[in-house]
């Protein structure tokens, strides 16, 4: 079934791919979904300063995002690397790529983040760190669609760890999506919009042990399904102070900067805020 809803989206133009999903998102918006009741909560909890009207129209407008997240899933994973770079109307800052220092892509959950690691492996090879889903079935077509050509998947483990210092030393590039919540051994309370999260601390690590240039990377969607824009800029996330607390500050700050751009393209309807939010009520 799951592979007949990927063909499905994936034989349509970007356009109209693009308004089914919004019309998903306006489903999800409509009904009492349990996507809404997260995105809504994450949104007032960040939020707090936008009026109820205000409040709606932002939460609105991220549901329908996330429709489209859904439904491009399929256009993006079941076309080849080179179809996706077409639909990249324009790429910002590929130069940084040629750093003489190891190269890590900040990637946060905005935007089409599916599409950043497949464009850039037609430039470099990229290791991409993923979290293995709880079933097999869908991680195995997670695994199918992902891990091409030249791009890699490496677990959120201690092998998957190993796996991305190897990629460094053979001066490929590798991505981190850091905004999700690591659990207790891989992370610690950092703030995020005002609020102490768990934030996982691997990236700075490894950016301060290589001396890593960390290029924070992300895939804009352009209105009306014509495309997107592919943006890579250098960031500052290593502290004066050398202490991994810090590093981990400032790589919030930098992806609380980017979301306040467009709010709407970050992935709200992840529970980002287990640590300061019941989710269940």
């Amino acid at each position: 079934m799951i592979k007949f809803i990927l063909r499905f989206f994936s034989i349509m133009p970007l356009r109209f791919n693009h308004l089914v999903g919004s019309m998903i998102g306006r489903y999800l918006y409509a009904s009492n979904s349990e996507s809404k009741k997260v995105v809504s909560k994450n949104i007032e909890l960040c939020f707090a300063d936008l009026n109820p009207k205000e409040r709606q129209i932002l939460i609105k407008k991220s549901l329908i995002e996330t429709g489209k997240g859904l439904s491009e899933t399929g256009f993006i994973w079941l076309k080849s690397f080179k179809e996706n770079a077409r639909n990249v109307l324009k790429i910002k800052g590929l130069e940084y790529l040629d750093s003489k220092n190891p190269v890590i892509l900040l990637v946060p959950h905005f935007g089409c983040w599916e599409i950043t690691g497949r464009v850039l492996s037609l430039q470099k090879p990229v290791a991409f760190l993923y979290k293995p889903l709880k079933k097999q079935y869908q991680q195995n077509i997670l695994m199918e669609n992902r891990q091409k050509e030249g791009l890699s998947m490496a677990p959120a483990d201690k092998k998957g760890v190993i796996q991305l210092q190897r990629a460094i030393k053979n001066k490929e590039l590798i991505g981190i999506l850091p905004d999700q919540d690591p659990g207790e051994e891989g992370g610690l309370l950092a703030p995020f919009f005002g609020h102490d999260v768990r934030t996982m601390t691997l990236l700075a690590k490894l950016a301060r042990k290589n001396k890593a240039t960390v290029l924070l990377t992300w895939a804009q969607r352009l209105p009306k399904g014509r495309g997107y824009a592919l943006n890579l800029r250098p960031v500052e996330i290593l502290s004066d102070s050398g202490l991994l607390k810090d590093d981990v500050v400032l790589m919030n700050q930098v992806i609380e900067d980017l979301v306040r751009t467009q709010p709407e393209q970050y992935l709200w309807n992840y529970k980002r805020f287990r640590s300061v939010v019941d989710y269940s009520l």
